[in-house]
């Protein structure tokens, strides 16, 4: 899985791709594109209401003042709302058009799902155009559709679930994701299922001046597990484009949900993404967000602990090499007694890159006997980056054990010299550093994902490495 997986990583490779697109919804952000957008999708009345709704919050909420940088994202540059690229959505992979499937086969993924993943689906822009299970995803009673399917055929299910964990009332950009939002994917696991093998959710921008707004929901069921892979990547791009997708998880009691992210984007895309899980009764949700490409990212895994007894980990990786900034964390709440969570973030800046964790740890009232605990570690290659950390702890029972740990390590100039006097070049020598300060966390991660964060960070320090 790590040759395959590492092969869509490999944005600096990727060429833009010239392919055909049958409708683009373009124009000053409005309330009549947004109605665009919903007719062209052929949606049910209440999902044209709530985009409408969603609008009307998103122009009445102030842009996020804790963002400094948050004038990089103007939506007036935005060319493009709405891409559909002329394909239909098929399940069988020679059934795309030959430029589509050159893009796919350059990222490695049919040799991925043949081998290693139980369903896959695939967006181009604002359109999933490739959608497979195998016959035991089937078997077992799990739906995987894309999003605008299953609206239509789950009608119900869809709309107990869509904007429960993460409304449009929360702030400015999931109102704007809200209103906007084009493909996804949903996934609900019938009660008592254990998917043994992942599936995976694979997103990729292929124009510049564009908007993607996917948006994801996995429901397990009593006692259920899956683990979900969410890829992300982009061609080389002479003009930004903006991502603002969503991710809702919802683990009933007893159920367990995993969901990897390996965020890939090329460096002219923003990045803000909205990422919370709702944990009952018993419940477990981990995440694992691999922060590697784009130009500024926004991201925080977070996690309701609703249920007694429900847990959550939280590992969050962030490169920032070069004119990039990534602005992560996670942010748990323990709304219920006998709750657990764990916090793990590891950045490494180099080259002028600029690290943020930003991490929330809130204990409720009522919430007896809960335990926290933080880890953020920073690694720094050279006087021109930087890293800073911005936890916030509101504990409102007495008995809570709540710990936060912080560090930060610098790469001295004797420790590069120790390892190149041995026949290291440089940027192996940096290489070989930066695998040594994740390291720790690599024994709680599948082989597979191992594998593949050390290919991907091998190929990061390859092109760019060494210490300024």
């Amino acid at each position: 899985m790590a040759i395959e997986l590492s092969k869509s990583l490999e944005h600096h490779e990727i060429e833009p791709v010239e392919y055909r697109k049958e409708i683009e919804i373009k124009g000053r952000l409005s309330r009549s594109i947004v109605e665009e957008i919903s007719r062209v999708k052929k949606e049910p009345e209440w999902m044209r209401l709530y985009r409408l709704k969603a609008l009307e919050a998103f122009e009445k909420f102030p842009s996020p003042r804790w963002l400094p940088w948050i004038e990089s994202i103007d939506l007036d540059e935005i060319a493009s709302y709405y891409v559909k690229p002329a394909a239909s959505t098929v399940s069988n992979f020679d059934e795309l058009p030959s430029e589509i499937r050159r893009i796919y086969e350059r990222l490695g993924l049919p040799e991925t799902y043949a081998k290693y993943l139980a369903g896959l689906l695939t967006a181009l822009d604002s359109e999933n155009i490739y959608t497979a299970m195998k016959d035991l995803l089937k078997k077992l009673g799990v739906i995987m559709l894309p999003m605008e399917e299953a609206i239509q055929k789950y009608p119900d299910i869809v709309k107990k679930y869509f904007g429960r964990v993460f409304p449009y009332t929360d702030h400015k950009f999931a109102a704007l994701h809200h209103a906007l939002w084009s493909g996804g994917v949903f996934v609900y696991v019938p009660r008592g299922v254990k998917v043994p093998y992942p599936v995976e959710a694979f997103f990729f921008i292929g124009s510049e001046l564009e908007g993607q707004f996917e948006h994801t929901i996995v429901v397990g069921d009593e006692g259920s597990e899956i683990t979900f892979i969410e890829g992300c990547s982009a061609p080389r791009l002479k003009r930004h484009s903006f991502h603002d997708g969503m991710v809702e998880l919802y683990a009933h009691k007893g159920s367990r949900i995993n969901f990897v992210t390996v965020q890939n984007w090329s460096r002219n895309i923003v990045n803000f993404n909205n990422k919370r899980g709702i944990a009952e009764d018993g419940a477990i949700i981990e995440w694992v967000e691999g922060s590697i490409g784009s130009k500024i990212t926004v991201t925080y895994p977070s996690t309701i602990l609703k249920g007694r007894g429900s847990k959550t980990t939280s590992t969050v990786i962030g490169i920032s090499n070069g004119n990039v900034i990534k602005d992560t964390g996670s942010k748990i709440i323990h709304a219920a007694p006998y709750t657990s969570s764990r916090i793990i973030s590891k950045s490494i800046s180099s080259n002028g890159g600029i690290n943020i964790y930003r991490g929330l740890v809130q204990v409720n009232k009522g919430a007896l006997n809960v335990k926290s605990y933080t880890q953020c570690d920073s690694l720094i290659l050279d006087d021109k980056s930087s890293s800073s950390t911005y936890p916030i702890e509101h504990i409102m029972e007495k008995d809570a054990e709540v710990a936060h740990e912080a560090t930060t390590f610098r790469i001295t100039e004797d420790q590069l010299f120790y390892m190149t006097s041995r026949g290291l070049s440089e940027k192996e020598a940096v290489s070989l550093i930066v695998l040594g300060f994740v390291k720790d966390i690599f024994p709680k991660l599948p082989f597979e994902y191992t594998s593949m964060l050390t290919k991907v960070i091998q190929l990061e320090f390859k092109e760019i490495g060494g210490v300024g």
